[in-house]
């Protein structure tokens, strides 16, 4: 979607546009209003008005263009995942080739910017109704105006991982009139309006569990833990980009404060379920036999904190569906996805030391090995089916199998209710290990050790008890090992959720010099080196058609990293500036 003619699609704004991807839950609690009651001055006269608003926004995330770069961007371009080699798409070979070019729909920021824009238009006219309806009081907007801005800063945050210098709007596009050109800002700038609104939107958003015990609303809209852990991404991002260790300890506080919280609530809650022993786990992470049902088939769980809600009815997770589980239509499918988990989770390495940069597990211990794919330890397998978020039987396999799940299409292609989680407390607690690691010095074992410890933490629980292949500190002798060690858990715990690409980003950022985080792409003469062991990690995608050694080779500079601006969007807007070496590629294409 074109920004400068955001209105075009837009405007007219409807209400019952809306509907295509209501957030609806078991309760229907969202009432749909006729498909020709145009939003404006007409429109803004009660709380129910802007409650309405404020879903169609959260519903907006839902959209298959949304999910699509969720996976794309987050996923896809890292080493876990690859095309299925069963289907056919230029795109996705493109991708995977890093030959990214300015025509691909995956360029697109439409998605994001429209919800952008629903949110703006929120905040603009809110306001309005505190003098038309007395039921909409001052309280109910600042909670409303703290969502907008949460959910605003979460959609910029994907395009600064995604773009780096983007185009920050925060003026809503409502008809013809409105259009108008705007220059991209650089990520500093876009970051920290965002860290400015969230600080601001911390104050007023709900608390977690302020919906009730067990309400959805508490996982599906922005909350307090939300907003916080957002936070914690953002400055764990911004500190890897300039190294300024006061944004690790940013990272720190807002990941205690999370963790606090969903200790308290816990505590609140589930009294009846603290065994003997349990006292003094602050972190209440299901066991592995549990976790594959408890996060990923019934959703909503307690170790989560942002979850987009599908029920399958109203709206249905088609996009994940068709990537991960199988294409097509009904009647006619593909057995698997189109994109299917790379070799590196076919079969173990020696041992954790050895995992990272050849395979993403160490041990068949380990409950994830054997439940994030199918045909799982058959090392012979170029490419696996996933499972996680597909296989919602409720069975999981124990580490004591030797050969793991065999793909079914047992699970239902109509009504796709698989919620997508943006951030749970594991992802949490390895970000706060990265941040603590960064903060300790190179002989500083004791430091070192805290942020081993939520590693192991998170480690544990997936292994059986009496594993002799639990992680021992002593083995990850240096800090470099240790950040390896983070990495890899990371991708082991939170593989396919959309985070492998933007953690090899961080990852990637810390060992480079001379980034300018304030100096846009367009305007620089010359960029950062990448860092070799980032794009090597790279290399092991794919042996397809040579695709895996070409990313290695191809990727040289910062702005490699980023995807280019769609081609249309630079035809309308004469102020955006391409990517730079997406520019020469083009030229080096003609010559």
């Amino acid at each position: 979607m074109r920004l400068t003619k955001m209105v075009a699609i837009i405007a007219p704004l409807t209400l019952g546009g809306l509907g295509s991807g209501l957030l609806t839950s078991c309760n229907d609690f969202l009432t749909i209003y006729p498909t020709d009651r145009i939003v404006g001055t007409d429109f803004w006269k009660t709380k129910a008005d802007v409650d309405q608003m404020v879903d169609g926004a959260y519903s907006s995330m839902l959209s298959g263009n949304i999910q699509e770069r969720a996976i794309m961007w987050g996923a896809f371009r890292s080493d876990e995942l690859v095309k299925n080699t069963d289907f056919s798409s230029t795109a996705l070979d493109n991708v995977s080739a890093v030959n990214l070019l300015p025509t691909m729909g995956y360029c697109s920021w439409g998605g994001f910017y429209s919800v952008i824009n629903r949110c703006n238009i929120v905040l603009r006219h809110a306001p309005e109704v505190m003098q038309e309806d007395p039921e909409f009081t001052q309280g109910d907007y600042d909670v409303v105006r703290a969502q907008m801005l949460a959910l605003r800063s979460l959609c910029y945050f994907y395009l600064v991982r995604a773009f780096r210098d983007v185009p920050y709007v925060t003026q809503s596009y409502e008809d013809d009139s409105q259009i108008n050109e705007v220059a991209q800002s650089s990520a500093g700038e876009v970051l920290q309006n965002c860290l400015n609104d969230l600080e601001e939107a911390s104050k007023y958003i709900m608390k977690s569990g302020g919906y009730g015990q067990n309400d959805w609303r508490n996982w599906g809209y922005m909350t307090r833990d939300a907003v916080y852990a957002l936070m914690a991404d953002i400055y764990l991002w911004r500190a890897s980009m300039t190294h300024d260790r006061s944004d690790y300890q940013q990272v720190v506080t807002l990941a205690d404060r999370i963790i606090q919280a969903k200790d308290d609530y816990y505590n609140a809650y589930h009294t009846n379920n603290v065994s003997a022993g349990d006292e003094d786990d602050i972190y209440h992470l299901y066991t592995g036999i549990l976790a594959q049902s408890q996060i990923f088939i019934t959703g909503n769980s307690r170790e989560s904190i942002l979850e987009w809600q599908y029920n399958g009815r109203n709206n249905s997770n088609e996009t994940l569906e068709n990537y991960y589980y199988q294409s097509g239509t009904e009647k006619d499918y593909k057995s698997t996805g189109m994109v299917m988990a790379s070799p590196i989770f076919n079969a173990v390495a020696i041992n954790a030391n050895t995992s990272q940069g050849k395979k993403a597990f160490y041990s068949t211990n380990d409950y994830r090995f054997w439940n994030v794919v199918y045909n799982a330890n058959n090392e012979e397998a170029e490419q696996l089916p996933i499972r996680k978020m597909v296989d919602n039987s409720g069975m999981t396999i124990s580490p004591l199998s030797t050969t793991g799940a065999t793909k079914t299409n047992s699970r239902g292609f109509k009504e796709y209710a698989q919620n997508w989680i943006v951030y749970r407390i594991t992802d949490i607690m390895l970000m706060k290990a990265e941040a603590l690691l960064e903060l300790a010095d190179e002989t500083d074992r004791v430091a070192q050790k805290a942020a081993f410890d939520l590693v192991e933490v998170v480690n544990k629980r997936s292994m059986l008890t009496s594993a002799s292949d639990l992680l021992k500190f002593d083995d990850f002798a240096t800090k470099s090992a240790l950040e390896l060690l983070i990495l890899a858990e990371r991708e082991r715990e939170l593989c396919f959720e959309g985070k492998r690409w933007f953690d090899l980003m961080r990852y990637c950022y810390r060992h480079m010099n001379g980034v300018n985080i304030y100096q846009k792409m367009g305007d620089a003469s010359n960029w950062p080196a990448l860092y070799a062991p980032m794009t090597e990690m790279l290399g092991r995608k794919s042996t397809e058609n040579g695709q895996g050694s070409a990313i290695a080779i191809k990727m040289k500079t910062e702005p490699y990293l980023y995807w280019p601006v769609q081609e249309s969007e630079m035809k309308v807007n004469s102020l955006l500036k391409q990517n730079p070496v997406w520019i020469q590629e083009k030229t080096s294409e003609k010559s």
